[in-house]
C-alpha cells in the first residue's frame, strides 16, 4: 500500500489521507555512483494530511527521488530511498534539520521493493522480478511466490503510509528505501535478492543516511524504524542486529557507506520472523483450528511433533513475561497471552463501544464475560472466536517447498530450499537429500532478530520497541511477536507491545500513538499539529 503525493484520498488505519501535489524548483538528485546526498536536489510539493483528530493539515516538504544508497549497486531500482523533509506546516515554517527520521520500508512477504517510480512520500511499492532486474513482472515460480500458495506471507507490506503521512505532519523527516527480495533473477536465471539481501540493503541505506549527516535532512542520530509483516520482521531485525560485525562483508562487497547502520528505535507490524522456530510456534498457536483452504484440520500428527519443538525452543529462549508473569513456557503461555494481551485488548475495544454497542457485540461473541469493565474469556474460546486459521502445515517450511519462506531460501538457480531440518527430512519433492545446505544456519542467523537479543546480545540494537498484532492475525503465531517483546524488555529496553482486538494481518490502527511514541523516546519537543 503506498499514497504518493499525486494520489487521491485513501483510507489507512481508520485515518482519511488526501494528497495533492505542487511542483517547485528542483535539481537532479545524488548520481547512484555518489554517497553523498545532495541538499539541493529536491522538488517542492504540497499535500494534504487528515489527522486524527480529523483536522486536516497543508505540509509542503522539499523531496528528493529515488537515491542509490550504496556505490555498487546489484540492482539500483531496489537498492535506492527517497527522502521527504516538512519545511510548512499549517503555513508555518519548519526547521527539520534536528527532527527524527521514520525510516519506513514497504515490504511484504519478502518481496522486492522499489520507490524507483516513487514520485511523493508515503509512495514506496512492491515489485517483482523480471530477469535482469528489469522491469517487475510476476511469480519466481508458481509454488514460490504465488499469493495464495500455501497462504503465503502478506506481500502488501501493510498500511504503512498513513505512518509515514502523519510523521511528515508531525515535523518528521520520511525516509523511505527500497530493498530487494527473494523473486529477483537476473538473466542466467540466479536468484540475487534471498536471504540475506533485504537486510542487508536496509543497513546499507542506514548507513547512507548516517554517513550524510549536515546534509541530510534529520537527526541521524534518531532514526526510528518501522515496517510490516516481512517488513515488520525486517524492521525488528534492523531494530537487533545495529552494527553487527556479521553484515560487514555483504555491505563491504555493495560499497555501503562506512557508518553505523543501528537505529534508535523500532516500530514492528506483525513480524513474520523467526523463521526457524515459525513452524512450532504456528502449530502451538493454531493446531487444533481448521485451515481456510480446506474447511479442515491439517494432520494432527505433524500439528504435535512441530508443538512438540516449539515447546522444546521456548523452553531454551529462558523469557520471562511481561509484568512479572515469570518464566514463559510451552505450558502456560496461553495464560501469559491471555493476560498480557488478549484480554486487555478485547477490554479496550468494550469499552470504547456505547452501552448499546457493547450489548449487541457481547450478544454475539457470548464467549466473553463482561463485569466490572473488564473482559474475560478462555483460551479454547478465543481460538473459537477467530476461526480459521490461513495456512497449512507446516507454514513455512513447506513439505512441497511452496511456501513463500522456501523461496526467501533459495540460493543460485534453486528458487526453493528447506531451511529446517524437519522440513528437509519430510520433503515431498523428491530432493535427493534430506538435509539443509550448508549455508542455511548462517543466513538463519542472519535474518533472526531474536539471535541478536538472545544467543548473542548485541549492545547496539535499538532500546526502543514498537510492536502490534491483531487478535485475529493468523498469517503467524502470537508468540513470535510475544517472545521478541520479552526477550528485549528482559535486556531493559522500553517495549510497547499490544494487540488490536479482532483485526487481522497488517492492521494499524492507532498510527497516530506510534506518530507521538516516536516524539516522546527520542525527544523531540516541535508543537502537535
Amino acid at each position: 500500500m503506498g499514497i504518493g503525493a499525486t494520489a487521491g484520498v485513501a483510507a489507512a488505519g481508520g485515518i482519511a489521507l488526501g494528497a495533492q501535489a505542487s511542483t517547485g524548483s528542483s535539481s537532479s538528485a545524488s548520481s547512484s555512483g555518489s554517497l553523498v546526498f545532495d541538499p539541493d536536489g529536491y522538488e517542492k510539493l504540497t499535500t494534504t494530511v487528515t489527522g486524527t483528530d480529523g483536522a486536516e493539515h497543508a505540509v509542503t516538504y522539499h523531496f528528493w527521488k529515488a537515491i542509490t544508497y550504496v556505490a555498487k549497486p546489484v540492482d539500483a531500482t531496489y537498492q535506492s530511498l527517497v527522502v521527504s523533509a516538512p519545511v510548512e506546516i499549517d503555513g508555518k515554517a519548519v526547521d527539520a534539520s534536528d527532527a527524527p527520521i521514520l525510516f519506513a520500508n514497504s515490504v511484504g512477504g519478502y518481496m522486492p521493493s522499489s520507490v524507483a517510480d516513487a514520485t511523493g512520500v508515503g509512495a514506496g511499492g512492491m515489485g517483482g522480478g523480471a530477469p535482469g532486474g528489469g522491469a517487475p513482472s510476476g511469480s519466481a515460480s508458481p509454488g514460490a511466490s504465488a499469493p495464495g500458495a500455501n497462504g503465503n506471507t502478506n506481500a502488501t507490506g501493510g498500511a504503512t503510509a498513513s505512518n509515514q503521512l502523519l510523521a511528515l505532519a508531525a515535523g518528521y523527516v520520511v525516509v523511505e528505501p527500497g530493498a530487494r527480495g527473494r523473486t529477483l533473477k537476473n538473466s542466467a536465471g540466479a536468484y540475487y535478492g534471498t536471504a540475506p539481501a533485504a537486510i542487508v540493503d536496509l543497513k546499507a541505506a542506514v548507513r547512507y543516511v548516517r554517513s550524510n549527516k549536515g546534509r541530510i535532512p534529520g537527526d541521524v542520530d534518531r532514526i526510528v524504524s518501522a515496517g510490516t509483516s516481512a517488513g515488520g520482521a525486517l524492521s525488528a531485525l534492523l531494530g537487533a542486529s545495529g552494527d553487527s560485525p556479521a553484515y560487514d562483508p555483504y555491505l563491504k562487497e555493495l560499497g555501503a557507506a562506512d557508518a553505523s547502520d543501528a537505529v534508535f528505535a523500532t516500530g514492528a507490524w506483525c513480524p513474520i520472523t523467526d523463521l526457524e522456530h515459525a513452524d512450532g510456534a504456528y502449530e502451538w498457536n493454531w493446531g487444533a483450528n481448521a485451515t481456510q483452504s480446506t474447511g479442515k484440520a491439517v494432520d494432527q500428527s505433524v500439528s504435535k511433533e512441530l508443538a512438540a519443538q516449539f515447546a522444546e525452543y521456548q523452553a531454551s529462549l529462558r523469557l520471562r513475561g511481561l509484568n512479572r508473569f515469570g518464566a514463559l513456557t510451552a505450558r502456560n503461555y496461553d495464560d501469559y497471552l491471555l493476560e498480557q494481551y488478549l484480554r486487555p485488548s478485547a477490554t479496550r475495544y468494550l469499552a470504547a463501544l456505547s452501552d448499546s454497542e457493547r450489548e449487541t457485540y457481547l450478544a454475539k461473541n457470548t464467549f466473553i464475560t463482561w463485569s466490572g469493565g473488564k473482559a474475560t474469556f478462555t483460551w479454547d474460546g478465543y481460538l473459537a472466536h477467530v476461526g480459521a486459521r490461513k495456512k497449512t502445515a507446516p507454514a513455512f517450511d513447506a513439505f512441497d517447498l511452496s511456501a513463500g519462506e522456501n523461496n526467501e531460501f533459495g540460493a543460485g538457480t534453486t528458487a526453493n530450499r528447506h531451511f529446517t531440518a524437519y522440513g528437509a527430512k519430510n520433503d515431498t519433492t523428491g530432493l535427493g537429500t534430506k538435509r539443509v545446505a550448508a549455508d542455511i544456519p548462517e543466513k538463519l542467523r542472519l535474518m533472526n532478530p531474536m539471535h541478536h537479543l538472545v544467543d548473542k546480545v548485541n549492545g547496539r540494537r535499538s532500546k526502543h520497541w514498537w510492536i502490534r498484532l491483531g487478535t485475529n492475525d493468523t498469517d503467524t503465531s502470537h508468540v513470535i511477536s510475544a517472545n521478541l517483546a520479552a526477550a528485549a524488555a528482559g535486556l531493559g529496553d522500553e517495549v510497547n507491545h499490544l494487540y488490536y482486538w479482532d483485526q487481522g494481518h497488517g492492521a494499524n490502527t492507532d498510527p497516530g500513538d506510534f506518530i507521538a511514541w516516536i516524539a516522546e523516546v527520542t525527544g523531540f519537543k516541535r508543537a502537535k499539529n
